[in-house]
C-alpha cells in the first residue's frame, strides 16, 4: 500500500515568505544605514578628498580636520552641551510626569479614558511651528526665553504622549498579582508601585528614554525659535549652513548622528522591553 504524496507547496510558501521578509529587512536597513555610512566617511575624509571628482565611495585620503574644524567653530562646543543638556532633562522629566500618568491609565478604568489617550496625541498632529510662536511668546513673558529650560519644557510636550503610551504599555506588562501580593504583605497602594511595579517596569521605562532623547536630540525647528543665542547643536548647525563650508556641513550631520547612535546602542537591550519582552 504506497502512502499518499506530501503536499509540500505550504512548506515552500513559508520558506519563501521568510525569505522575503529578511530580503525586505536587508533593504530597509541598507536604506537606513548607507547615508550615515556616507556622511560618517565624508566627515573623516580629508579636505583634499573631498573635493575629488568623480568622489569614490571610500575617500582616498583620511583626516580628522574637517572634524576639528567643526569642533573648534564658534558655539559648538556649548550648543552640544545645551543639546545634552535638554536631552537629560526632558528624558528626566517626561518619565516623571509621563510614568505616574501610564501606571494610572495602565491600572485604573475612567470614564474618557480613550478619548484622553486620543487628546495627548494631538500635540504630535500639530506641526511644531503651531506650538513654537506661541511657547515662545510665552516664554518671553516669563523670562525664560533663549534658555535650555525653554528647550526641556518644549520638547517635553512633544514627548509626553508617546512616553505617557509607552510607559502604559509597559505597566500592562507587569502583572497585577504582584502588586497586590506587596499590598497583602502591608504596602500601601503607592508603596507597592513604588517597591514593585516600578522597578519591574525600569527596563522598558529606560527603552522609553530612548525615543525622548533621541526625539530631543534631533528636534531643530522649535529650538532655532526658543532660542537665539544658547541655540542647541542642530540649532546652530541650521543657523550656520548659509554661510558654513562644505566641510562643516558633513562634520555637522556626523556629530549630530554620533550621539543618538551612541545611547540607542548602550540602551538596546532594553528597546523590546516596552512590549512586555526581555531581550536576553
Amino acid at each position: 500500500m504506497s502512502l499518499p504524496e506530501i503536499d509540500r507547496a505550504p512548506l515552500r510558501r513559508r520558506r519563501w515568505r521568510a525569505i522575503g521578509v529578511q530580503v525586505a529587512c536587508l533593504v530597509i536597513t541598507v536604506f537606513m544605514l548607507l547615508p550615515m555610512v556616507l556622511i560618517g566617511l565624508t566627515a573623516v575624509s580629508s579636505p583634499a578628498a573631498l573635493l575629488e571628482f568623480p568622489r569614490p565611495f571610500i575617500p582616498s585620503g583620511f583626516s580628522a580636520d574637517t572634524l576639528l574644524a567643526f569642533i573648534q567653530a564658534t558655539g559648538t562646543i556649548p550648543a552640544l552641551g545645551n543639546s545634552l543638556l535638554a536631552g537629560v532633562y526632558t528624558v528626566l522629566l517626561s518619565l516623571l510626569v509621563g510614568a505616574p500618568a501610564g501606571y494610572a491609565l495602565a491600572r485604573y478604568a475612567f470614564r474618557g479614558k480613550d478619548t484622553y489617550q486620543v487628546f495627548m496625541l494631538l500635540a504630535r498632529a500639530l506641526p511644531i511651528v503651531v506650538l513654537s510662536v506661541p511657547l515662545a511668546t510665552l516664554f518671553l513673558n516669563a523670562g525664560v526665553y533663549d534658555t535650555v529650560f525653554a528647550v526641556t519644557l518644549l520638547h517635553t510636550t512633544l514627548a509626553m504622549p508617546t512616553t505617557v503610551l509607552i510607559s502604559a504599555s509597559v505597566f500592562v506588562s507587569v502583572p497585577t498579582d504582584v502588586e497586590e501580593a506587596a499590598r497583602v504583605f502591608g504596602c500601601s497602594r503607592f508603596e507597592a508601585a513604588r517597591r514593585v511595579v516600578f522597578p519591574l517596569a525600569a527596563p522598558g521605562l529606560a527603552a522609553a528614554s530612548i525615543f525622548t532623547f533621541v526625539l530631543s536630540w534631533n528636534e531643530i525647528l522649535g529650538a532655532a525659535v526658543i532660542t537665539l543665542g544658547h541655540r542647541t547643536l542642530p540649532a546652530q548647525v541650521l543657523a550656520s549652513l548659509g554661510e558654513a563650508p562644505q566641510t562643516y556641513r558633513f562634520a555637522g550631520g556626523f556629530a549630530l548622528i554620533l550621539p543618538a547612535l551612541v545611547f540607542i546602542f548602550v540602551m538596546r537591550r532594553y528597546l523590546v522591553n516596552m512590549w512586555g519582552t526581555t531581550l536576553r
